[in-house]
């Protein structure tokens, strides 16, 4: 017990101090990203209602025009959220291009074509429909749209290559763009994005910084912030000021997740920052988050980041789930232990008086069961001497008619009738009267034994499923069939050659009560055991 005691001081004295104070500062805001995670399946729902408005407008529009700008905005909606159905509703727009009167539209359907493949992970595709483009033939919106494009593709294959020689000349591609695009794009919020960007490349993450803070106060929209907040931490994160960097990319990770954003960087990169504050347990959760956005919108670069680090994560994930165990049963042990001796303690100091509190509760619950058990004998009992002496009572007078019938065919065959004779060996009344003087026999003592039987019995069925006797009968078939469950015969077999009925008849006369029964008609038969 001491080298648990002590085992658990070592780990809580392990942790650096610095640990403490940066995971104590951003508390608020991760447990903000782990509400965030845990209701992201309502913002999905949002999405999902968001994107079926724009498909049942799509499907009342007539309007050619119209139905290419709806197809653009669900582009739009699916393009970081389910690549595979951006993609189609860009070859939607494709296809009703020629109804239109705008050629120009056809470069916007390859920069698009070129966005999605980009985000799928399908660079060679993405640079074939880029390598179409005249930028010079294009307007402004376009040619931005057609840099920013050019940016993201550049950049994503400087993540995805592991050749060093490619990645510089990638990166250097996306700085070119990204000068296209602070020399195109008016003074605002995107072109200050792109001019942070490149001040952080260009070492210098305190201008960036500055930049920034001052487009965040202009900012229109989440879209913006989010980019905002995205470029804010990795500047921190040049400045390795780990506090910073962790704020901001979990506030863009909220962001993204609250708009339905499967595609995206924050998520895993917040992920790696609290894995190194030693917050595996988030950290894994975070992954698994992304993982599975990734694997949903089709965002194979994503899925690739993910895993190159998830294997690593799930390792000391588990490792630190190991150890807590350990701890909680190196705890468990202890109290164990402390429990036992407060027992033993207790034990010793009132053993006379639980002994005596003891055997008057066990003599009590004897006492039950003894009366229960009895009770049980006493029905069975009766059950038996009841119907034994019946049974020998009426095997007497069966032995009495099976002679008396002897006897009368015995007088046929002496006096030579033997055309009445046939008659009478052919004849079946006898067995009928027999049998149905036997039927009453049994419904006779039944009700003697169970006189409440029947209206117990429909108590358990639905109101307009009641059986009751017709005049001159005690039991009806189906009720005779579920008096002889109750008394314990459940074979239907031996049901059907009680009654002289086939199985089939039988199992139809269970199945149609225990459909109609008012309760759970799973346990039907076994309620009718315990009338």
């Amino acid at each position: 017990m001491k080298n648990s005691i002590y085992y658990l001081i070592f780990l809580f004295c392990s942790f650096p101090i610095s640990v403490f104070s940066i995971v104590d500062e951003n508390e608020p805001i991760l447990r903000c990203m782990d509400s965030v995670i845990i209701h992201k399946s309502s913002y999905h729902i949002q999405k999902e209602k968001e994107i079926q408005d724009l498909k049942e407008r799509l499907f009342r529009s007539s309007d050619n025009m119209e139905k290419y700008n709806l197809y653009g905005t669900l582009f739009n909606a699916y393009l970081h959220y389910q690549a595979d159905s951006a993609l189609c509703y860009v070859e939607k727009k494709a296809n009703i291009l020629p109804f239109l009167n705008h050629p120009e539209l056809e470069n916007e359907i390859i920069i698009n074509k070129a966005e999605v493949m980009g985000v799928m992970g399908m660079y060679n595709e993405a640079f074939a429909q880029l390598n179409q483009i005249k930028p010079l033939q294009l307007d402004t919106t376009q040619l931005i749209y057609y840099y920013h494009t050019s940016r993201a593709c550049y950049g994503w294959m400087a993540d995805y290559t592991t050749s060093q020689q490619e990645k510089i000349k990638y990166l250097q591609k996306t700085d070119l763009y990204r000068d296209s695009i602070i020399a195109t794009v008016k003074p605002g919020v995107d072109r200050d994005i792109v001019r942070a960007e490149k001040m952080i490349i260009n070492g210098n993450p305190d201008s960036a910084i500055i930049v920034l803070e001052r487009a965040l106060h202009t900012a229109s929209d989440n879209r913006q912030k989010g980019f905002i907040y995205y470029t804010l931490a990795e500047a921190f994160e040049v400045k390795k000021d780990t506090k910073k960097t962790i704020q901001f990319l979990a506030q863009t990770a909220i962001i993204d997740l609250q708009s339905s954003v499967k595609e995206y960087a924050s998520l895993q990169k917040l992920a790696l920052q609290v894995y190194e504050q030693n917050n595996t347990s988030r950290a894994y959760k975070y992954l698994t988050c992304s993982m599975e956005d990734a694997v949903t919108c089709n965002a194979r670069l994503r899925f690739i980041e993910v895993t190159k680090f998830f294997p690593i994560i799930d390792k000391a994930y588990k490792l630190q789930e190991e150890k807590k165990r350990a701890i909680s049963r190196a705890l468990l042990i202890s109290v164990s232990l402390l429990s036992l001796f407060l027992i033993a303690a207790i034990f010793y100091l009132y053993r006379w008086m639980k002994k005596l509190s003891a055997m008057r509760r066990d003599l009590s619950i004897a006492n039950k069961q003894m009366r229960t058990v009895n009770k049980e004998l006493e029905q069975t009992g009766k059950i038996k001497e009841m119907y034994i002496a019946r049974y020998l009572d009426r095997c007497v007078i069966y032995l009495d008619k099976l002679e008396s019938y002897r006897r009368s065919l015995a007088k046929l065959a002496m006096a030579s009738k033997i055309e009445d004779l046939f008659k009478a060996i052919k004849s079946e009344q006898f067995l009928r009267d027999e049998r149905k003087a036997f039927y009453m026999e049994f419904d006779k003592s039944f009700l003697e034994l169970f006189p409440h039987f029947i209206s117990a019995f429909n108590q358990l069925l639905e109101k307009d499923a009641h059986i009751y006797p017709k005049s001159g009968e005690l039991l009806t078939t189906e009720l005779r069939i579920f008096a002889l469950i109750r008394l314990g015969i459940t074979d239907s077999n031996q049901i059907a050659h009680f009654l002289g009925y086939s199985l089939a008849t039988i199992y139809n006369y269970r199945s149609k009560l225990r459909n109609k029964a008012l309760n759970n008609k799973e346990t039907f038969e076994r309620d009718v055991m315990r009338l």
